[in-house]
C-alpha cells in the first residue's frame, strides 16, 4: 500500500507532468516579403502570457552546424514592442544578441525589421552565405536563425510563420505546410533546423527507400533545373538508402540556389541547403552537386540520429563546442566517399585517389591540432583556422577506424554498421553523454578502439596509413620523385575564414629577400583583386605561370598596401601520397580488402 505522503507526490507530480504536457501557445510569426526594397525581412511576432521569465528576447549568436560565431542581433535595425492597443512598450537593446521587453505581460506583438546577411557588410565574423538570409526581386532565402528570434524560456514553444509573398513564388522548405498555407515547427530549434527558399524556382520529386525526396531550385538565369539535378543524383541517393539500410526520415528536401558565387552548403535534418556559381547544366556541374549531396545528405544520420545532449537542444546564447565534431563532419565526409565506392558509382582508384587529395589538404594544416581539439576550439579565432582539416583529417581518420574496425571483426563489422547500430540505439530524441561518447563506442566495439582514439582523435599522432591500407592489400607511398619540373610561385595562400582573408606562408628564401613577410595578408595578384569570391581566375591565371616569368603581387601589411614584383620559381614535381593496389596481396588482405568494398 502507497504511504499517504507519497501517494500526495506521486499525484503532485503527476499533476505536473499534465501541465508540462499540455499544449504550449505557439509563437506566431508574420513576415512580409511582399515588401523587399531595402533589404531587410519586415517580421510580427504575435505573443499573449509573456512572463518576467520571458523578458528578454534572443537573437542567435550561432546556429548548429556553422561552427562559427554569428551574432545576428547586428543585423536588427528596428525593435519595438505594442500592447492589445497597439500602444508601444518600451524595450531596450542589452546585449549584441538581446532585447528587453519593459512590460512583458503587457506584450501582444513584436515587430522588427532584420538585414539580409549576404549584402550587409560587418567587421568580422560574416555568416557563410548557406547559413544567411537574401531578399531579392525574385527569390529570398530564409535561414531561420536569421530572421527568428525567441522570448527567452520559450525556446521549447510550437513556431506558426505566416510568410506574405508575391502569388507566383514557389515555396521549398522541409516544414509542414497546414491547409491554409502557414508553416509550422515544433520548436525554435527546428525553425532554424529548416530553411526557406522561396520564388521564381523548380521542383522535381522522387522516392527512395521509401522515402519522399523533394527538390527545389533557384537559377538565376534559369540555367538548371530541379530535374536535371535530380535525375544525376538518383543513383547517389540509391547508394546511400542501401549504405544506410533504409533512411531515418520520412521525407528529405534539397534546396539550391544557384547565381552569383560558390559557397557550399548547410546539412540540416530534414534538408540541405546549397549556394552554388550559376553555369550553364552540364555533366561535370550535375556531379560536383551530386558529389556535394552525398555528405550534406549522410547528415540524416550524424548529428540527426546520433549526437550529444550539447546538440539536443542547442545554446544558441553562448557558442558551445561539441567534442565530437569528428563524428558530426568527419564520419559524414568519409561515408559520402564510401557509400559511393560500395555503391559501384565510383571504382577504387578514384577513391584511393580522393584519399590522396585529402592527404594533402591535411599536410597544409597545423599537424599537432588534434581533431578532439578541432572540435572543441571550433568557435574560436584558432579552431576556425584548422576547421576546413574537420573534412580531410577528419575523414581520413574515419576512413582508418573503419579498416581497424573490419580487421577486429574478421570482416564482418565496419564503421557503417556501428554506425547503423548506433542510429538505432539513440535517434533524434535520445542524445549520448557527451563527455562518454568514446567509452560508449569502445564498449559497442573492442578495447583496441579505445587506444585508436585516444592517439588518432584526442591526439595528434601521425596517422598510419602505411599499415592500415597494407592490411587490404593497397600499398601507400609517401613521396616519389617524377624528375619533371614545374613552375611554382614560391608561397602557400592560406585562407582565413574568420577574417575573410587570404595570407601567404611557407615564403621562400627568394621571395623573403624581395620583400615579401610570413603572413602578409594577399590582397591583389597581377592587378586582379583577391578574394574568396574571385579566387578561382586568379588560381587560372597563377597555373598558367611559367618559370623565368615575373608576377606582381599586392599585400596589405600594416594598414598599407605594398605591391612586389616577384619571380615565377621551380621546382621538381613529386608524386605524393599514393595508395596503389598491390598485384601481391595475400589472400587474407584481399579478402579484407573485399570486406571492405562492401556493405555488410
Amino acid at each position: 500500500m502507497m504511504h499517504f505522503r507519497s501517494a500526495l507526490l506521486a499525484s503532485g507530480l503527476l499533476l505536473t507532468q499534465l501541465a508540462l504536457a499540455k499544449p504550449k501557445t505557439p509563437l506566431v510569426y508574420d513576415i512580409n516579403l511582399n515588401d523587399r526594397a531595402d533589404d531587410q525581412f519586415k517580421v510580427t511576432l504575435h505573443v499573449d502570457g509573456l512572463t518576467p521569465d520571458n523578458a528578454i528576447y534572443q537573437f542567435a549568436s550561432t546556429a548548429p552546424g556553422t561552427y562559427q560565431i554569428m551574432d545576428i542581433g547586428r543585423y536588427v535595425r528596428s525593435f519595438k514592442a505594442f500592447d492589445a492597443k497597439g500602444r508601444e512598450l518600451k524595450t531596450e537593446a542589452v546585449s549584441t544578441n538581446q532585447w528587453k521587453l519593459d512590460q512583458p505581460q503587457k506584450v501582444r506583438t513584436i515587430q522588427y525589421s532584420i538585414a539580409e546577411t549576404w549584402d550587409t557588410p560587418v567587421k568580422e565574423h560574416h555568416p557563410y552565405n548557406m547559413c544567411g538570409t537574401s531578399i531579392e526581386k525574385d527569390h529570398a532565402l530564409i535561414n531561420g536563425q536569421g530572421v527568428f528570434g525567441y522570448p527567452t524560456g520559450m525556446q521549447d514553444a510550437p513556431i506558426e510563420v505566416k510568410i506574405a509573398r508575391p502569388a507566383e513564388w514557389e515555396v521549398g522548405t522541409a516544414l509542414d505546410k497546414t491547409v491554409s498555407g502557414t508553416f509550422l515547427a515544433d520548436n525554435y530549434d527546428r525553425i532554424v533546423d529548416s530553411p526557406i527558399l522561396l520564388g521564381k524556382l523548380t521542383k522535381a520529386s522522387t522516392t527512395v527507400a521509401g522515402a519522399q525526396v523533394d527538390m527545389y531550385t533557384y537559377s538565376k538565369t534559369d540555367q538548371v533545373t530541379s530535374q536535371q539535378l535530380l535525375d544525376n543524383m538518383k543513383s547517389m541517393l540509391t547508394a546511400a538508402g542501401q549504405f544506410l539500410k533504409q533512411l531515418p526520415v520520412k521525407r528529405y528536401t534539397f534546396l539550391y540556389h544557384f547565381e552569383d558565387q560558390s559557397w557550399g552548403a548547410w546539412e540540416h535534418s530534414y534538408s540541405s541547403e546549397y549556394v552554388l556559381k550559376e553555369a550553364p547544366y552540364s555533366q561535370q556541374l550535375a556531379d560536383e552537386v551530386t558529389s556535394i549531396a552525398a555528405h550534406e545528405f549522410f547528415h540524416v544520420v550524424t548529428p540527426l540520429n546520433i549526437h550529444s545532449e550539447i546538440i539536443q537542444q542547442f545554446n544558441f546564447v553562448t557558442p558551445t563546442p561539441s567534442e565530437h565534431l569528428w563524428l558530426y563532419e568527419g564520419v559524414t565526409e568519409w561515408a559520402s566517399k564510401a557509400m559511393q565506392l560500395r555503391g559501384g558509382l565510383m571504382d577504387l582508384p578514384t577513391y584511393l585517389g580522393e584519399m590522396t587529395q585529402k592527404i594533402g589538404q591535411d599536410k597544409s594544416y597545423d599537424s599537432t591540432y588534434s581533431l578532439a581539439k578541432l572540435g572543441l576550439t571550433c568557435y574560436s579565432d584558432s579552431g576556425q583556422r584548422q576547421y576546413g582539416n574537420i573534412y580531410a583529417r577528419g575523414a581520413l581518420t574515419a576512413g582508418l577506424l573503419d579498416i581497424r574496425l573490419l580487421e577486429l571483426s574478421g570482416g564482418k563489422r565496419g564503421l557503417r554498421e556501428v554506425i547503423n547500430e548506433l542510429a538505432t540505439t539513440y535517434g533524434p530524441n535520445r542524445p549520448f553523454p557527451e563527455a562518454d561518447f568514446f567509452t560508449i563506442f569502445t564498449q559497442k566495439t573492442y578495447p583496441e578502439i579505445g587506444d585508436f582514439f585516444n592517439r588518432y582523435v584526442k591526439a595528434a599522432e601521425p596517422l598510419p596509413y602505411a599499415d592500415y591500407y597494407g592490411k587490404l592489400g593497397v600499398t601507400f607511398t609517401p613521396a616519389t620523385p617524377t624528375g619533371q619540373k614545374a613552375a611554382w610561385l614560391g608561397m602557400k595562400p592560406t585562407y582565413l575564414d574568420t577574417d575573410s582573408k587570404f595570407v601567404l606562408t611557407g615564403i621562400s628564401e627568394p621571395l623573403l629577400k624581395a620583400g615579401l613577410k610570413e603572413n602578409d595578408e594577399w590582397t591583389g595578384f597581377n592587378g586582379q583583386p583577391v578574394k574568396l569570391e574571385t579566387i578561382a581566375p586568379v588560381q587560372k591565371a597563377v597555373r598558367q605561370l611559367k618559370p623565368g616569368e615575373t608576377y606582381t603581387v599586392t599585400v596589405r601589411r600594416d594598414g598599407q598596401d605594398v605591391n612586389l614584383t616577384l619571380p615565377v620559381q621551380e621546382r621538381e614535381i613529386v608524386k605524393r601520397f599514393a595508395f596503389t593496389p598491390d598485384p601481391q596481396a595475400t589472400p587474407q588482405q584481399l579478402q579484407l580488402r573485399d570486406a571492405w568494398m562492401k556493405n555488410l
